[in-house]
């Protein structure tokens, strides 16, 4: 009988503890997340800024990544709108004292943590939309957020409220905002 020596035996286990390392994550990213930041608004003669939490149930399936990104290619924001009203919301956000529902929500990770695009099936505000000038709101049918969580400490990122989006050549999200004004986010924690 040939038994295997313990040396041989340690990568199997490593093996084994990356695998249920990689799976653990997994589960736990399937798990959704409750997230706070603080938007940003400068412009003007004034800076505002808002309280924003966001509030994942669940993260979108690489399957459901693929459907939205069809939808983008072949029909643009109206397309990716009638998709994602057709689905359950997974979560929400809040924004000062507008909410909206999250239809979509993929985080994808990143050497120092991870990546999480959210989508609204409806503009979360039309920022400026009172102004006299201001653009029609036809369209601007979406609302988008990009969270970028680090392994530890607080992260950053970007809402875009009032949005149309299209995928590139390269294949990214890319979006046209309603309004010039840019809403950052800082002080983004994961709980």
């Amino acid at each position: 009988m040939n038994v295997p020596s313990r040396v041989n035996l340690l990568p199997m286990n490593l093996l084994v503890a990356v695998a249920v390392s990689c799976l653990v994550d997994l589960l736990s990213a399937q798990g959704g997340a409750i997230i706070t930041a603080t938007a940003h608004v400068s412009g003007g003669k004034s800076d505002v800024s808002a309280p924003v939490n966001v509030s994942l149930d669940r993260f979108s399936t690489d399957t459901a990544r693929e459907a939205l990104m069809t939808a983008l290619r072949s029909g643009g924001t109206a397309a990716a709108r009638d998709l994602l009203r057709r689905l359950d919301p997974i979560g929400s956000i809040k924004v000062g004292t507008a909410t909206a529902a999250i239809k979509y929500a993929y985080a994808r990770r990143t050497g120092g943590g991870r990546l999480i695009t959210a989508v609204t099936d409806t503009a979360i505000v039309h920022i400026g939309a009172g102004a006299p000038d201001a653009p029609p709101k036809a369209g601007f049918d979406l609302g988008l957020v990009l969270l970028d969580l680090p392994a530890s400490g607080s992260g950053s990122g970007e809402l875009v409220p009032a949005a149309k989006i299209r995928v590139d050549q390269q294949g990214a999200i890319v979006t046209d905002d309603y309004s010039d004004v840019v809403v950052r986010l800082s002080d983004v924690v994961a709980r």
